[in-house]
């Protein structure tokens, strides 16, 4: 897949922002609110968006989100310990993966399996990472041992990642939607258009 433009990457970026700020709240979701798309975000991210920069802006977004959450939305302060320090290192797994399958992303059926299977291996590996510093690191588990860690991540893991797995099949419909109806530049459409 060939970079955006700047006003398609801008667009783009604004989506992405306004859909974390619309999710990030209540991440486990419930009949009234959908659940995080952060992880989503930060894998499709590293797709459409690529630059290093723009990774950074979306970590700091997040880190806003939250603070404004636990501080003025009464949302609980549970996860914040040092092990939330992780967290820009568990979306760098997401980004980094995002950009290295998106070179592959064509519009192909297998490309789009390509990115799928690649999302389901990135976030599961992302969760691990933060999960995995918040049960050893978080302080908030008194004799943290394998067995439970193990069976802490068994619990929570597929919930997080049926999530992000959720918005990248949307965006995936959407991105096949555009490249079907959508004619692109140096396409034989567009020219006859």
């Amino acid at each position: 897949m060939k970079p955006l433009s700047r006003p398609m990457f801008a667009a783009v970026a604004a989506l992405f922002a306004l859909v974390m700020i619309a999710t990030r709240f209540h991440h486990f979701g419930d009949v009234l609110h959908l659940p995080d798309a952060s992880m989503a975000l930060f894998f499709l991210g590293g797709i459409y968006l690529r630059k290093h920069l723009a990774f950074v802006a979306f970590v700091v977004l997040s880190v806003l989100i939250d603070w404004y959450s636990v501080s003025y939305a009464g949302v609980s302060d549970f996860c914040i310990t040092v092990a939330y320090s992780f967290l820009p290192l568990a979306y760098a797994v997401l980004w980094y993966a995002g950009r290295l399958v998106a070179p592959r992303y064509d519009g192909s059926l297998r490309s789009h399996a390509i990115v799928f299977g690649t999302l389901l291996v990135a976030a599961t590996l992302s969760y691990a990472v933060s999960n995995g510093a918040f049960y050893w690191l978080g302080g908030r588990y008194t004799e943290p041992n394998m067995a439970q860690y193990v069976q802490r991540f068994m619990q929570w893991a597929p919930l997080f990642v049926r999530a992000a797995a959720a918005y990248v099949a949307v965006a995936q419909v959407a991105q096949a939607l555009v490249f079907r109806f959508v004619p692109r530049s140096g396409d034989g459409k567009a020219a006859r258009a």
